[in-house]
């Protein structure tokens, strides 16, 4: 049976739990043929049914989470998406760029301004993630640090009160030098008065860190 049979989509299924399974037995197997399976559906990326390349960003993404190593060394194709019409795929794009980052930090780096461009204009979950993956990047090496640093600071001080702490703490990771803690104390400092309760308590937990 091909990949494709066993999605969502070739069930006419409109919930995500046969992508999800599709996913867990993906990274379960150790078959030869999972790699081709895996190929298919970065193949089917580019489909002209939408429902198909929505079904396989998905099990990819999700494939990710749980086992990176398998879809990995598709970094380009993943960069590819970011520039597509269809917001679905531009998220689950950089959600599946999030998952491998830690993988291939200096292949995904040289993407850098493709992602730095796709967050600063993205949806909420494309900047979510976009972040995650600038973050990482910043916590593999020094130079990529300091030419991304700047981008996710100016980032987070035009954040909304609501995004602030999950944004923080993402950037956290990436975080190392004294002079980029206080530059990140010095954002966050000024986006106190603005929290409710809860949003203060995780950006003092983060302040705390550094």
């Amino acid at each position: 049976m091909s990949i494709l049979e066993q999605l969502a989509s070739a069930h006419n299924r409109r919930d995500e739990d046969l992508n999800q399974q599709l996913a867990q037995t993906l990274v379960s197997r150790t078959d030869e043929a999972v790699q081709e399976d895996i190929q298919e559906l970065v193949d089917n990326l580019k489909s002209k049914n939408a429902n198909i390349r929505h079904n396989c960003i998905k099990v990819l993404y999700e494939v990710g989470y749980i086992k990176p190593a398998l879809i990995d060394i598709y970094v380009s194709e993943f960069v590819s998406i970011l520039s597509h019409k269809d917001n679905r795929m531009v998220w689950g794009g950089m959600t599946t760029l999030g998952s491998i980052t830690s993988n291939k930090p200096h292949e995904v780096w040289s993407h850098v301004d493709t992602i730095i461009k796709t967050t600063a204009n993205g949806s909420v979950i494309t900047q979510d993630w976009g972040i995650r993956v600038l973050a990482t990047l910043s916590a593999t090496k020094q130079d990529y640090s300091d030419y991304v640093y700047p981008f996710m600071l100016e980032f987070l001080s035009q954040c909304k009160p609501k995004d602030v702490p999950r944004h923080a703490e993402s950037i956290l990771i990436g975080t190392s030098t004294t002079e980029k803690k206080e530059a990140l104390k010095q954002v966050l400092e000024k986006h106190i008065p603005d929290l409710n309760p809860s949003q203060t308590k995780r950006v003092l937990k983060v302040l705390k860190q550094l």
